[in-house]
């Protein structure tokens, strides 16, 4: 049995049955794709055909002919037919789902048996287009239906934000300019006590005004920093840099847990613990993080494995929830 696939306009295939079965249990094909082979009268949905499992078991077929009038409108890429003819050129998944192609695994000892498929050009068919051609673009890094944020724009997203920590801290600084601080007293980790004792001091010396504006100040921005982040996945500084946190998995926005607990929270106190020790620390760790990432396929950094999140250029689709299937 040949069996194709089609997504965004683009198929693939022919694949057997174990070999589409291999895909649906790794996650590369997933219920939302079509599929038609031999049989079948009209594409359809995978998880229809195989009663939303992620296995399939077709039903027996008994010398049906196969209606190529079906299927229209494919994409050919100009580099897979330069010539003008149809040819069997190989098609990957990485290229049916708009991913960048990997290098030739021909060398490769351990080739991974879904990435070397032909193209079948008469098979054709039609899908409404999404919008991430008009997102991505020649440098951009794109995962299934996202487009990766670029590192440069994460970098700027988190100077944004520290930039309006600083603002809301400011009259507390102003004030802090006028005493006689002793900063010796906060650079000895092993007593840390003192440390807080010694902040307490200079707190109760501050004016009330001043104190009571820099609270407010500060608090007020981590609650808005919160809701942004709750509602869009988005903290002010990505807002503004138009990029988001979405699910690894399902690239809409992540669970409670994920965005607020693992991702803002616990990294809000892991960093503050740092910068409180000394704030090169706290640099040297922000600095390892955006390094991972821009070492990973993914733009992963340990943030990121940490609350199995990805950061993507923000779209309103990943806002929506994803819709359950039956």
């Amino acid at each position: 049995m040949q069996i194709f696939l089609a997504r965004n306009n683009v198929q693939a295939g022919p694949y057997n049955l174990e070999q589409l079965n291999i895909m649906l249990a790794s996650g590369e094909v997933v219920l939302d794709d079509l599929m038609w082979h031999e049989g079948l009268e009209q594409w359809q949905r995978v998880g229809t055909l195989t009663n939303n499992q992620t296995v399939y078991t077709p039903a027996p077929v008994n010398g049906t002919e196969v209606n190529d009038s079906i299927i229209n409108n494919v994409t050919i890429f100009p580099e897979d037919n330069a010539s003008g003819n149809q040819t069997d050129k190989p098609v990957s998944l990485d290229r049916l789902y708009g991913k960048p192609e990997r290098k030739d695994t021909a060398n490769n000892t351990k080739v991974d048996m879904t990435t070397n498929r032909h193209h079948t050009p008469h098979h054709n068919v039609s899908l409404n287009k999404t919008q991430l051609n008009k997102a991505a673009t020649n440098q951009d890094k794109v995962v299934g239906d996202v487009v990766l944020a670029p590192i440069m724009s994460r970098v700027l997203a988190t100077a944004i934000n520290g930039l309006l920590y600083l603002l809301a801290i400011f009259p507390l600084g102003m004030a802090l300019t006028k005493m006689d601080v002793d900063y010796s007293k906060f650079q000895n980790i092993q007593d840390m006590d003192a440390a807080y004792q010694y902040s307490m001091t200079l707190m109760e010396s501050l004016p009330s005004s001043t104190l009571m504006m820099s609270q407010i100040m500060v608090f007020g921005l981590f609650a808005l920093q919160l809701v942004f982040i709750a509602l869009r996945g988005q903290s002010l500084g990505k807002l503004i840099t138009g990029i988001r946190v979405v699910d690894q998995t399902t690239h809409r926005l992540p669970s409670f847990t994920k965005l607020i607990g693992m991702r803002t929270l616990l990294l809000f106190i892991i960093y503050n613990l740092l910068f409180s020790f000394t704030s090169f620390l706290g640099f040297v760790v922000v600095a390892v993080h955006y390094y991972m990432a821009s070492k990973s396929p993914e733009n992963i950094g340990w943030h990121d494995k940490l609350a199995k999140t990805l950061v993507v250029k923000a779209d309103s689709s990943q806002l929506t929830k994803k819709p359950t299937l039956k």
